[in-house]
């Protein structure tokens, strides 16, 4: 699943783009749906904010699995993958939004994105294990890996970066963007469908 999780890695930027394009296709939104799934969608990409303003712009590499350093505070310090975690939240955010095919597209999503970071993780800890042999170990004691262990990150582990949150919305634009764009086109949508009875 390695080998599989770096061909995931590397296309990770265009493999949404077909549940998207259902989605718009059979999007059927509510008000209750909207605002619902906005939320989950914008706690997504708050997670993911939160998390590069730590990690920085490496987290838009598309060469290969690999890191300049192990990052372990913040949202790091609670999940060893808040970025992934994010993106899952975001996705079926934006698909309870849509309502599109509900809930089998929904399901059939967080099913397969879930699946996709599994595979990505097991690539990205095999090159973190190598890379950071003295505090890697160490690290996946104290911080799970999508759940919470609740247990304070030891002095000698932290990674010593700080937080920049305006480098983080630099990083972020393009996903929030994506982000803003697809809400606003599902929003329109149903402007246009309860007011004017379009579509």
């Amino acid at each position: 699943m390695k080998e599989l999780g770096n061909i995931f890695f590397k296309y990770r930027s265009y493999i949404p783009l077909p549940f998207v394009f259902v989605m718009i296709l059979f999007m059927k939104p509510t008000l209750a749906s909207i605002i619902a799934g906005f939320l989950i969608a914008l706690s997504g990409e708050i997670i993911r904010i939160w998390s590069v303003s730590f990690a920085g712009s490496e987290t838009r590499t598309t060469s290969g699995v690999g890191g300049t350093y192990l990052v372990t505070q913040g949202p790091y310090s609670v999940i060893r993958n808040p970025l992934y975690a994010g993106n899952i939240l975001i996705y079926l955010g934006i698909g309870i939004m849509s309502n599109a095919l509900s809930p089998y597209l929904q399901i059939f999503a967080f099913i397969f994105f879930s699946f996709q970071y599994h595979c990505i993780v097991l690539a990205e800890e095999d090159f973190l294990q190598n890379k950071f042999r003295d505090i890697y170990p160490d690290y996946r004691k104290f911080v799970g890996r999508f759940f919470p262990k609740f247990r304070k990150v030891p002095a000698h582990i932290l990674s010593g970066l700080e937080l920049n949150v305006k480098n983080g919305f630099k990083s972020e634009r393009r996903s929030l963007q994506a982000f803003l764009i697809t809400s606003f086109i599902i929003i329109i949508y149903y402007l246009l469908k309860v007011r004017f009875g379009i579509f």
